[in-house]
């Protein structure tokens, strides 16, 4: 497949994109969808100020409404999906929208519930789990209701929080459409002066080009056509984060970081032990920095250069990646492996290729009643190849979850969504080490081991910083602007760089601009370093001669949304409330530098 040229939409192959007809045939039978919905919601009236009358009415409650809120994230899933595939289509926007309107009036509607159900009282509740048989499914979602019981207000504040859901996706959703759909890139350039498009759904692709010139035009145009936007993408951050700030304090948090923790039981030690971990081993990093500009014979890196290639790329066909991750994940069992063949080779999971207007990134989601839904960008190579490991983690997870768990237990924090995605990746790596013992296949391995640690381990423990500091500021009454955010981004880049990278600061310090999703969902970021770390524990007891470790593992993606994302891991033999995994985690990176150093001495 050409690089040079993106398709549009309409000229993918069917077979190549996921298949949403699985959800509704056509658009006809969505608006149907949706209308059934939207008659449905003024049922939640019928019991409301009722919940007190007993188990059997909040059995039925409780019933109605979580069938209803899964209808009306089925509803907007289908018109999110088509969006982010076709971002230039304003048709397509539009049935997002008003399915993110949907979902919103649908919380409204059942926001009464949680108030009522404290009015009640937990020791009430308790005893009427125990009495009707349709409320064990319950008894978790009661329990963590009592644990933030706290936090939770009137049925009219609640209603009222329900609906400003909607208004307060609005700054997210402006920057989204800005990187998306909006913003223009000058072509980076070959060596030759030869024009390459560069699009959301490319642009990895080109930051690892051989041809440090096209690395360096796409790295530059990239960051310049952020830039060009900075005031605008500012001022929406900063309503992003007066948001947050906002429901920490109408639900009573001693601050946006704890309202992000608690809700999930996880101690803020958890936060700040990953932040002190990751300071105390920037070492590894600047030895990895050195390391690399030595094989590349440069006296010092440039950003462009962190993910250029050491030696040639294997190419690696969509087909073939599938079977090379059906092989290193047959420790989990032949029940797992042919899930995930059936789901890539079948059942059209995966929407493969990339496109014109495909935003960027990847994603798998979906829902109980559906299959999981994975959007990428593949391009036939080891890091095309990880990418899909990484999402199909997320999908088992949300299968197996859906397969083994009542409805109101299927959705899992990202806490412990991200441990399967690295997991798999993890677990994949392994294979190709040993699959191959050439060289440069192994050298090629390790870059994109350490592309994906770049990722993980360094670029979102940063983020994780800037997030904390930026809420902080607000937290005090003070604002920030385009410039000041830009210099706040360098000055963290470049305490992890040390003098390995030379730097453009006020390139560098778009990053922030570059995340468009992740810095709108409160405190998420940092999940993913606890994620990759959380994934190489158990992948190393997997590997290991641990009979039990792989039913142990399989009983934690089983597990859902069933326990706190801190227990379910403990079931599968890892502690994250301490920092050992991300020591481990450390010692893993360290190692792999290790590795490309005798490699390539």
């Amino acid at each position: 497949m050409s690089t040079n040229t993106l398709r549009e939409r309409s000229a993918i192959p069917v077979e190549y994109t996921w298949d949403t007809e699985s959800v509704y045939t056509d658009i006809a039978a969505w608006e149907a969808a949706m209308n059934e919905v939207r008659s449905r919601i003024p049922q939640a009236s019928a019991y409301q100020g009722r919940l007190h009358e007993g188990p059997t009415v909040l059995a039925d409650c409780l019933d109605y409404a979580t069938k209803l809120y899964r209808d009306a994230v089925r509803i907007y899933m289908y018109a999110a999906l088509e969006y982010n595939v076709d971002s230039d289509s304003q048709a397509a926007a539009a049935r997002s929208g008003r399915g993110q309107s949907l979902l919103s009036e649908t919380a409204a509607a059942l926001a009464f519930i949680d108030a009522e159900l404290m009015q009640i009282g937990f020791a009430t509740l308790h005893a009427w789990v125990t009495r009707e048989p349709r409320l064990a499914d319950y008894a978790h979602y009661i329990r963590k209701l009592e644990d933030r019981s706290d936090h939770v207000r009137s049925a009219e504040v609640e209603e009222l929080l329900g609906q400003v859901n909607d208004p307060f996706g609005t700054a997210s959703g402006i920057h989204g459409v800005l990187v998306n759909a909006d913003l223009t890139f000058e072509p980076a350039r070959t060596q030759e002066d030869d024009p390459i498009e560069i699009g959301q759904s490319t642009y990895q692709t080109l930051i690892i080009s051989p041809d440090r010139e096209v690395r360096r035009t796409a790295w530059n145009h990239y960051a310049d056509a952020h830039m060009a936007y900075k005031n605008t993408m500012a001022a929406c951050l900063l309503t992003g984060v007066k948001q947050n700030v906002f429901t920490a304090r109408a639900r009573r948090y001693d601050s946006a970081l704890d309202a992000a923790l608690a809700p999930n039981q996880i101690p803020p030690e958890v936060f700040y032990n990953l932040i002190e971990t990751y300071r105390k081993h920037l070492p590894t990093w600047h030895r990895y920095w050195r390391v690399r500009a030595k094989a590349m014979g440069l006296e010092t890196l440039r950003e462009y250069d962190l993910k250029a290639p050491l030696t040639e790329q294997p190419h690696i066909p969509y087909e073939q990646a599938v079977e090379w991750i059906a092989q290193g994940m047959a420790p989990l069992g032949e029940t797992y492996v042919e899930t995930l063949r059936r789901g890539c080779q079948e059942e059209r999971w995966v929407d493969i290729y990339p496109n014109k207007g495909k935003r960027t990134g990847a994603f798998s989601w979906g829902g109980p009643g559906t299959h999981p839904f994975i959007m990428m960008s593949y391009t036939d190579d080891l890091y095309s190849l990880s990418t899909l490991a990484h999402e199909l983690g997320h999908s088992l997870h949300s299968y197996l979850s859906w397969e083994n768990q009542p409805l109101v237990n299927t959705d899992y924090s990202l806490f412990a969504a991200e441990v399967a995605s690295n997991f798999n990746q993890a677990m994949v790596r392994d294979y190709l080490f040993k699959l191959n013992d050439d060289r440069d296949f192994q050298i090629a391995v390790i870059e994109e081991a350490m592309a994906n640690f770049h990722r993980y381990f360094f670029i979102m423990p940063t983020l994780a910083r800037f997030e904390l500091a930026i809420h902080e500021q607000v937290e005090r009454g003070d604002a920030f602007n385009a410039d000041g955010l830009i210099e706040q981004m360098a000055d963290l880049l470049a305490e992890g760089y040390g003098d390995g990278v030379t730097m453009d600061r006020a390139r560098s310090g778009t990053m922030w601009m570059q995340f468009s999703s992740h810095l709108y969902s409160n405190f998420y970021v940092y999940q993913y370093a606890t994620g990759i770390a959380g994934a190489n524990a158990l992948a190393q007891q997997v590997l290991t001669d641990d009979a039990d470790a792989a039913e142990r593992y399989l009983n934690f993606l089983r597990a859902g949304g069933s326990l706190y994302p801190l227990d379910a891991l403990e079931l599968a033999g890892i502690d994250l409330r301490t920092p050992a995994a991300v020591e481990a985690a450390f010692d893993v990176l360290a190692g792999l530098v290790d590795r490309l150093e005798s490699l390539v001495a």
